[in-house]
């Protein structure tokens, strides 16, 4: 008689995984049922619609992803449980990525910044991006991601553990996301008729 049994999972692999579950909760939430329209409109010509907000998570993950995964080949299997940022990769956190009044704020680097309009398959492309980094972190839960570097995709001479790097993937997107549920909320977004 066989058996299944089923590998257990890293208490940081668990923790970003529902980080994740409740980003796609809060996208789907959020922008579901809006029209294109609604999903490219500005609370001011300056700043990002829900749409572009998306969009710039969208292609981050792609981005960053790719570098993790690219990182993780060749290196000896060696899980850790928990993630531990460096003093840089927490200072990083704390200054760009963490949502709140001391958050630096920096232009998004052009391989990352959003498109001018966006598609109502925006949501979609997202989740897809979403699943692909629940893929990902599945995969680097046998690596010790603290030890393992990447060479961040923006700026080449900085490099950040896988694990500071899951850190700010999900971590961004709760970012962004609160950015777009604060436009969704404004008085004036424009009711469903508007098209």
């Amino acid at each position: 008689m066989m058996a299944s049994q089923t590998k257990t999972l890293p208490p940081w692999c668990i923790r970003l995984l529902a980080s994740l579950q409740s980003a796609d909760e809060r996208a789907t939430a959020l922008a579901s049922s809006l029209s294109a329209a609604q999903l490219n409109w500005k609370v001011q010509p300056s700043t990002w619609s829900i749409g572009q907000c998306l969009h710039h998570l969208y292609v981050t993950n792609v981005v960053y992803l790719a570098a993790i995964e690219e990182s993780l080949k060749g290196h000896p299997e060696g899980p850790v449980d928990e993630v531990t940022p460096g003093w840089f990769g927490r200072w990083f956190i704390r200054s760009y990525i963490e949502p709140s009044s001391q958050s630096r704020r920096a232009r998004a680097p052009k391989k990352i910044a959003p498109t001018s309009l966006v598609d109502v398959a925006i949501l979609d492309q997202f989740l897809r991006s979403n699943q692909e980094a629940r893929n990902t972190i599945r995969r680097a839960s046998n690596y010790d991601v603290n030890r393992i570097r990447f060479r961040n995709p923006f700026l080449s001479l900085i490099r950040f553990t896988v694990g500071t790097g899951f850190e700010i993937v999900t971590r961004h997107e709760h970012r962004h996301l609160l950015q777009a549920e604060r436009i969704r909320q404004s008085s004036d977004f424009p009711a469903a008729p508007f098209l």
